[in-house]
């Protein structure tokens, strides 16, 4: 896989190429600030190397986006007094990606904040479950 996609935006935020309010950079990620954000302090960690999904990215890769928006959570709290956070990847565009370089959202939750689940949690079909974990399981 290609370090880099010429058409693509975030890789153009990463090189310097377009504006992006950087707020953390590593060796192999950067955050920045969601320009559409759901919430205050909404922000974005992306690999510095191209990967357009969930299932293209590299393990090292994953895991040090997974720890800088770790990190950026904790400062959202901290700093922005935020009561909760969601981090939230979307793979495909039936998922919500709109987007196609992964990315983890960082979203500071508030109380009383206008963000609610897209779905309703409610017991599912028990014989529905054991079917999926039967097909999930490894091995």
């Amino acid at each position: 896989m290609a370090d880099r996609d010429p058409d693509c935006i975030f890789c153009k935020i990463v090189a310097g190429e377009l504006p992006g309010t950087i707020v953390a950079e590593d060796d192999r990620t950067v955050a920045f600030m969601d320009i559409s954000p759901a919430t205050r302090g909404h922000a974005l960690v992306v690999p510095r190397r191209h990967a357009p999904d969930l299932g293209a990215i590299d393990a090292d890769d994953l895991a040090a986006v997974a720890a800088a928006g770790q990190r950026l959570a904790i400062r959202a709290r901290e700093r922005l007094g935020a009561d909760g956070i969601n981090l939230m990847n979307s793979w495909g565009s039936d998922a919500w990606q709109t987007v196609f370089h992964f990315h983890l959202h960082v979203i500071p939750r508030y109380s009383g904040d206008p963000l609610k689940l897209p779905w309703r949690p409610e017991p599912g079909d028990e014989a529905e479950i054991a079917s999926a974990a039967d097909a999930l399981r490894e091995g």
